[in-house]
């Protein structure tokens, strides 16, 4: 069976799928306040389309999906989405990233589901006034008590937090204190210009050693092995249950080894986040495209996979990053 290599070598394994574009949030590093134009229904995949595409990519290699938005709980039927991806026997992990403000109820039924392994929850802010700033909404009591539900469930849980400049830097050291008695891990992630035209502006950049100089005025801290794709590097807090990580999103300092593809919500296929999409994949298979015929347009793609984020966003033909990371899929 032939297997999904780009050009340097590196086997594509995981794919992060768009669910939707919209989301209950309006994040200010991700969208305006009035929200982004969302595109009709009928242009977004359906959960069939999404089913086949994933399947094809399974039986080219690719073993693991991340499902993110928009907020995928927003999008109707999304749990009965996650059981139909369970069938496929050729896909190990099922991931998904939630803002945690509609997915309490359906904590019980996921655990159930023994693909879905790991959810990433955004939480920018632990105090509840900031977070209301930051997200437009005010949701913080609903996504803490989520919080608290899935630490205590049997899902692997990690916490994603932008750091962001004049909002939330003041934190960084309250969220590590999260890893002394909580078996989580909290991962601070380098904003990025993905907010919609001209929303936020970013006075100064919190990269991966301004973040990690800022953890060491309280703690010692100790770098721990991270797998050669991980999205971050990793640390550990002496007697700490938990782990914290930095993911360097910005400065792109991991895009060597990087093994991923994504899907958005309406059949863009992208090498990279930073790239402004390669292909229509919705169109494709609309018009009759055979699973044979998706597999010579996957192994032809990713050929085509830069080397990193740099060279994917100076090869835009759209002009300079500024779309919103609900409609890239967060």
């Amino acid at each position: 069976m032939s297997k999904l290599k780009d050009s340097f070598g590196r086997q594509i394994e995981y794919v992060r799928l768009a669910v939707t574009d919209r989301c209950n949030l309006r994040c200010q590093y991700c969208m305006p306040a009035h929200g982004i134009d969302i595109v009709p229904r009928k242009e977004l995949l359906t959960f069939k389309e999404m089913y086949r595409l994933i399947r094809v990519l399974t039986e080219l290699g690719v073993n693991k999906v991340r499902l993110t938005g928009g907020e995928p709980f927003v999008r109707k039927d999304f749990v009965s989405f996650l059981e139909m991806l369970s069938y496929n026997d050729l896909l190990d992990t099922i991931n998904i990233t939630t803002n945690g403000a509609l997915i309490s109820r359906h904590i019980n039924k996921i655990e159930k589901l023994k693909k879905v392994k790991n959810i990433n929850l955004s939480i920018d802010s632990l105090q509840q006034d900031k977070f209301a700033k930051i997200t437009r909404r005010d949701v913080f009591p609903e996504v803490y008590k989520t919080f608290e539900l899935l630490e205590k469930s049997s899902l692997n849980l990690k916490l994603n937090v932008v750091v962001q400049s004049g909002f939330n830097t003041d934190e960084i050291v309250d969220f590590v204190r999260l890893t002394k008695d909580k078996n989580v891990v909290v991962r601070f992630i380098e904003e990025m210009p993905f907010n919609g035209k001209g929303q936020r502006k970013m006075e100064k950049n919190w990269t991966l050693n301004k973040i990690l100089e800022e953890v060491k005025t309280v703690f010692h801290v100790d770098e721990i092995q991270s797998e050669k794709s991980s999205t971050s590097r990793n640390y550990k807090v002496k007697n700490h249950l938990g782990t914290f990580g930095i993911i360097p999103a910005f400065t792109r300092t991991i895009c060597n080894d990087c093994n991923r593809i994504r899907i958005t919500s309406t059949g863009t296929f992208k090498n990279c986040l930073f790239d402004d999409g390669v292909f229509n994949l919705r169109d494709f298979i609309r018009n009759g495209a055979s699973n044979e015929d998706l597999k010579e347009l996957f192994l032809s793609l990713v050929k085509d996979k830069p080397e990193n984020g740099f060279i994917a966003e100076a090869n835009r033909k759209k002009g300079t990053v500024s779309e919103s990371m609900s409609t890239i899929g967060g």
